[in-house]
This record gives structure tokens, sequence and C-alpha cells, in this order.
């Protein structure tokens, strides 16, 4: 019960009303290690509350990200969207167009460049999203496969 109290102060902090479905769709982001798309958050949250809906999600997702909660990231490819809790230590991913997996990279390459860019621009630069996008082993091996 601490958590939904703790999560009640953060939404009161982001300017949000508190409801049961934010609260267990922030805590199924927050467990994630890796982003999740929209269908995969709905499966974990439907084990919880067996009456929400898949538009719920979408409608609480974009509330996050319009309140800097979330994160949204696009696999282009195919046009899936990923979504992630949006932390103050930021991860940055390697994004299979095949599988979609994701990979953490595992620390942020674009700080010397980001202060770099605030002072040739003297833009102020609050934040970023960084995807590489390619091919897994497995996929790249699958696609060897099948051109042999």
């Amino acid at each position: 019960m601490e958590e939904l109290k703790d999560n009640k102060e953060f939404f009161k902090e982001h300017g949000i009303k508190n409801t049961k479905q934010r609260n267990i769709i922030f805590e199924v982001l927050k467990q994630a290690n890796t982003p999740l798309t929209a269908e995969q958050i709905f499966l974990k949250v439907k084990k919880v509350d067996k009456s929400i809906s898949l538009s719920t999600i979408y409608r609480v997702l974009n509330t996050f990200i319009s309140k800097e909660i979330a994160v949204k990231l696009t696999i282009v490819e195919d046009n899936t969207s990923m979504f992630e809790l949006n932390r103050i230590d930021h991860e940055h991913y390697l994004v299979c167009m095949g599988c979609n997996k994701t990979v953490d990279i595992g620390h942020c390459p674009l700080g010397v460049y980001e202060n770099s860019l605030e002072e040739t621009t003297n833009f102020d630069i609050v934040g970023h999203k960084f995807e590489i996008y390619g091919y897994c082993p497995e996929c790249k091996n699958k696609e060897r496969l099948t051109k042999n």
C-alpha cells in the first residue's frame, strides 16, 4: 500500500489525478527493465484488473507522455511504439527491426555532444531520445539461412 501512497504524491507533483488504472500501469512500467508495447502493458495490467481496456492503456500512456512521466520510442520499420518511464538516468537502446527486441546500450553517448550543441546554438537542451535500429544476431542469422 506504501507504493500507492508514493504514487499519489508522484501524480500530484505531475498535476494528474491518482486513479487505479494509472497506478497499475505506472507499476507495470516501474517493474519493466525494457520498453514495452501498449499490448504488452495491456496483458500485464489485465492480470491485475480484468476490466481495463486497451484504449484505457493508450489514454493513460498519452497522459504520462504529456506530463513527461513516460517516453515513447517508435520502431520505424513496422510503426510500433514502445513505452518506458522517463527516468533521470535515461536509457538508450539498440532496437531489432526483425523481432523488436531492445538492448540497453548501457550509457549515454550524447552528453558531450549536447553540451557542444548548447554552446554553439545557445539552445537549452532539456532531453533527448536515442535509438539505433538494426537486426539482432538471431534475426541476422535467420536472414542468412533464408538466403542460402
